[in-house]
């Protein structure tokens, strides 16, 4: 009986259309918004074990960078979704589930292909954009072609790349092999120029709005701050990329938004977002935004956060979970500028005004 149900349900499924008021979301990127992925993937470049997901409802890791929910969780929540899309190779994203949307992201990709090779088995952006048009497939199984195009044209999409291609690949190791290859100044062009392929694709497989996360403030995450920093200041060099590499990237995206006629991309200013919280922790109610909750070593900045590791007993206090990672907290924030920050944050508008003017266009 129960079988009968759960074919019935799809079936229906086929042949209801979907809401107007619905909108499908999907995420791609890296550790910031992967939210299990890497589950299901041979690497180590995981958070499934605890103390991850420590403030979770369930109270244990789903394979979030976080101790609760990350930042696709959160502006799900803004979008009025009963539930985040989940991790695409979850065996849980079938049928009814497939309508909200789904989640690409892995933890240790960057834009180019030779980032993150040390994670060896993870989901590079091509495969990711390849995924996303097999979802498609998948989809028009239950709801047929012309209403996975309208799905996808009428969904929010967010994508967070660039930091890896820096911390794990240009300044990964001294004299690595990218920064024998260019400076920096030369880097950020030539990678910029492989993100505007990366986004004209995503045009291409039917994206329409889309979140655009520009790169934060990499001298100052406690991972940097262990390595590089002596006195807790941000690293001058590290602190270098976000001031060349934000200004490109949101030229780019008003060169692409002009070529496409329409403002599909938002530019995302996490730089701004973060560094906000980072330089005035106190005026968010943070006891400090240098030291991770959890790790170990200066800055509990060294190595990962297991088990093993030191754990702040306030969550709420930190701006940092993890080396790299903001608390949900501080996701909490930051989504907050996503929904009604400024120009200066958000450009060419904030995803409010993005959501009152489909609805009013009917998008």
């Amino acid at each position: 009986m129960a079988c009968y149900i759960l074919f019935l349900s799809v079936f229906l499924g086929i042949l209801a259309p979907i809401s107007s008021a619905a909108r499908a979301f999907f995420v791609f990127g890296d550790s910031l918004v992967d939210s299990g992925n890497n589950n299901y993937l041979a690497t180590t470049a995981r958070a499934d074990a605890p103390p991850y997901g420590l403030d979770s409802a369930e109270h244990r890791a789903s394979g979030r960078f976080s101790n609760g929910k990350n930042t696709p969780d959160i502006l799900s929540e803004q979008l009025g979704a009963a539930e985040p899309p989940l991790p695409y190779l979850s065996p849980h994203l079938d049928g009814q589930k497939l309508l909200i949307g789904a989640n690409f992201a892995s933890a240790g990709i960057g834009i180019l292909n030779d980032t993150g090779i040390q994670f060896a088995n993870i989901i590079r952006i091509e495969k990711q954009l390849y995924y996303f048009e097999q979802y498609q497939q998948r989809l028009s199984k239950l709801i047929g072609a012309q209403e996975v195009k309208r799905l996808v044209n009428n969904g929010i999409v967010l994508i967070t790349l660039g930091g890896n291609d820096f911390v794990n690949n240009y300044y990964l190791i001294p004299y690595s092999a990218r920064s024998r290859e260019f400076s920096l100044p030369d880097y950020i062009p030539f990678v910029i120029s492989e993100y505007k392929k990366v986004l004209s694709k995503l045009y291409g497989l039917g994206a329409r709005r889309v979140l655009v996360t520009g790169v934060g403030p990499l001298g100052c995450v406690p991972a940097e701050l262990a390595l590089r920093s002596r006195t807790g200041a941000c690293d001058p060099e590290l602190m270098r990329v976000p001031d060349l590499w934000n200004p490109q990237l949101t030229k780019m995206l008003g060169d692409l938004n002009r070529q496409f006629g329409s403002d599909v991309f938002i530019a995302v200013n996490a730089d701004r977002m973060h560094m906000d919280i980072v330089m005035n922790p106190g005026s968010y109610g943070f006891v400090t935004s240098k030291i991770a909750c959890c790790g170990q070593g200066p800055y509990n900045g060294i190595g990962l956060c297991t088990i093993f590791s030191n754990v702040c007993s306030n969550r709420d206090a930190y701006v940092f979970w993890d080396a790299y990672h903001p608390t949900e907290r501080a996701n909490r924030i930051i989504v907050s500028q996503f929904m009604t920050g400024s120009s200066e944050y958000m450009y060419p508008m904030n995803l409010s005004t993005i959501l009152k003017l489909d609805a009013q266009n009917q998008y």
